[in-house]
């Protein structure tokens, strides 16, 4: 997919990843880009910068991407390509019980890490099908792919988004929509700096205007799974040709980073 002279959503712009993907959508030649954020001074800024225009949502509410969808549809154009940018990493507990983030953190990191992927493709799928297809670009974590040591809300929930993002991917292909999940290991945005040091960033943090680089090279040739960090991809290999081994590694990885020894 090409996004020049096409209509593009970017959630969760503004600032840091979606921030990127939307400058660099304009500067693809995107016929408008529409960028929403729960911090709509935020999202204001980034579409003004661009000549979009900013969109107050929260993702984690089905109502707000309705609304926007429709909204973008009915006085932008068409939405050809809506990236799922939108997430949160903080749930609170403690990192050395995986069962210490309360219920309502739990619950809050499904809306925004799972359901707004559900939400967005519910909102956009009619459109695009009447029309012969559409673009979902959902940015969810190499988290999803591997896991999180210390923070098991954002690993189950991003492997949650990996399996939506399959399944919308191969119930919906023959009636021409395209699917891409973006797994980056550490990007430097305020949640990673918020995070701290962990496992997401041994290989090396990226920045996001870098990453947004791979994102246009990815759908340009509509690569399902987008891997700015390469290493990843011997990391799924490992972890599905001995799992027992994965386990134990990512054990002692986890014991490496408590003792900062990494």
């Amino acid at each position: 997919m090409q996004v020049r002279d096409k209509v593009v959503v970017v959630t969760g712009g503004a600032e840091g990843i979606g921030a990127a993907l939307a400058r660099r959508f304009h500067a693809e030649g995107a016929k408008a880009v529409a960028v929403a954020d729960r911090n709509v001074a935020g999202a204001e800024a980034t579409a003004e910068a661009i000549g979009g225009r900013g969109f107050a949502c929260d993702v984690g509410n089905e109502a707000d991407i309705v609304k926007l969808a429709d909204t973008v549809e009915a006085e932008m154009g068409p939405i050809a390509l809506f990236c799922s940018n939108a997430g949160i990493g903080d749930f609170g507990g403690d990192p050395d019980d995986a069962t210490s983030s309360p219920n309502e953190q739990w619950q809050r990191g499904w809306q925004v890490n799972l359901m707004a992927h559900v939400y967005a493709a519910r909102a956009c799928l009619p459109k695009m099908t009447e029309r012969g297809g559409g673009y979902f670009l959902n940015t969810v974590s190499a988290a999803g792919l591997l896991n999180q040591i210390g923070n098991a809300v954002y690993g189950v929930t991003k492997h949650a988004a990996v399996g939506f993002a399959e399944n919308l991917a191969i119930t919906h292909a023959d009636r021409g929509i395209k699917v891409s999940i973006l797994c980056p290991q550490a990007v430097d945005t305020s949640m990673l700096r918020a995070a701290g040091h962990g496992s997401q960033n041994v290989d090396g943090v990226i920045s996001p205007d870098a990453l947004a680089d791979h994102v246009v090279k990815a759908l340009a040739e509509e690569t399902f799974l987008i891997l700015p960090h390469e290493q990843v991809r011997g990391y799924i290999k490992r972890k599905g040709d001995d799992y027992e081994r994965w386990i134990a590694g990512m054990a002692r990885l986890r014991g490496k980073l408590k003792a900062g020894e990494v």
